[in-house]
């Protein structure tokens, strides 16, 4: 009797292998998802790893106070850092001027000590059974020798940018103020998506999109709300099967309602920043750390790929922190006791009911 050939179920689960080879500043996630930093390792955590490559963000701005700035430097900055190919559109006059007020990175432990001056290393007296422990980490220095950095850099804020990351020949940037016309920004994106085709398994180079206040006033498409939506839904469709990632910041309320919303559902992750004033005293009460927050950022969607199941996040609501007036952080928002103290804000009584005199719980 031949022999059966068994039954596949199509419920089984689809193994997806990731790429043998990629690009730096690249890394894996579930369902063979690829996550490109976005330049803030506290994001990074919040959002599950990064941007996944061929996903749409979208920041809404805040009128008051230009936060997403704060974020879109870092997206920009961490793409020059991988030596990543950056598309950079504004609405100033001349958006190259911008490059000049991106952050530097900050050096990590093992990059401060491989810039140590090896004759003091040698002058070191380390004891014999402290030398094998000592060789294991030298060829940690010698990965930075050849370039390459970590997923996730830290960003010194009042340091600009080193010059050598800035001259690099894969930057780009478009003045959106007084374009041509509307196809040719169009075709300007879509040439320089196109070299990030997925065209076999292995991920040789990566490509960011940066695009400031799309509809602000300065911006010579801000009366044509259609033709803006329109183009959104054009790059989506373009970016989807590339390996790029498309960051485009934008303030809601200079749209009407209906585009604005519009806007919000075709964003594979949206984001929100909004300020913070400094005289709220019901905030302040409310909040512990109010004295350091600069701003809130709001996560509304995150983008799901290669699955239908939704990111649940343990908060949507994150304070924007400068630590030390340099570093961005983003912390969960945490109450302050009722009373003002440390202790907790609910009674600790030990009856069930909500009567204020203190006695012993009875089962």
């Amino acid at each position: 009797m031949a022999a059966t050939k068994p039954r596949a179920s199509s419920f089984s689960r689809s193994t997806s292998v990731a790429p043998a080879t990629q690009a730096p500043g690249l890394k894996s996630g579930p369902n063979g998802t690829i996550f490109l930093s976005s330049g803030i390792p506290d994001l990074d955590k919040i959002l599950g790893g990064g941007f996944p490559l061929g996903s749409l963000v979208m920041v809404m701005e805040d009128t008051e106070a230009p936060h997403h700035m704060l974020l879109l430097r870092n997206f920009m900055s961490q793409g020059l850092v991988h030596s990543q190919p950056l598309l950079y559109a504004s609405p100033s006059s001349e958006p190259r001027a911008f490059l000049g007020t991106l952050p530097n990175p900050v050096l990590s432990k093992d990059e401060k000590a491989h810039n140590h001056d090896p004759v003091q290393e040698k002058d070191l007296r380390i004891a014999w059974q402290y030398k094998k422990y000592f060789g294991e980490h030298q060829p940690n220095f010698g990965s930075h020798r050849d370039g390459k950095h970590e997923y996730c850099n830290d960003f010194d804020l009042r340091k600009p940018m080193e010059r050598h990351f800035l001259t690099a020949q894969n930057i780009s940037c478009l003045s959106i103020q007084d374009p041509p016309s509307f196809a040719a920004f169009r075709d300007s994106c879509a040439k320089f998506l196109a070299q990030f085709s997925r065209n076999n398994s292995s991920i040789s180079c990566v490509g960011r999109l940066a695009i400031q206040s799309f509809c602000a006033p300065q911006c010579e498409y801000s009366n044509m709300e259609w033709d803006m939506l329109l183009f959104i839904r054009s790059l989506k469709g373009m970016i989807r099967d590339t390996n790029a990632v498309a960051v485009i910041t934008f303030p809601p309320s200079l749209l009407s309602p209906s585009s604005s919303k519009r806007w919000q559902h075709i964003a594979d992750t949206l984001l929100s920043v909004k300020a913070i004033p400094d005289d709220d005293k019901e905030l302040a009460n409310l909040l512990t750390g109010y004295q350091d927050m600069i701003g809130l950022l709001n996560v509304h969607k995150v983008a799901t790929v290669n699955t239908q199941v939704p990111v649940i996040l343990e908060a949507t609501t994150f304070s924007i922190k400068l630590q030390k007036r340099r570093y961005l952080v983003l912390e969960c928002l945490n109450q302050a006791p009722v009373d003002g103290s440390s202790g907790s804000s609910y009674a600790s009584t030990g009856s069930c009911s909500g009567s204020s005199k203190t006695r012993t719980l009875e089962f």
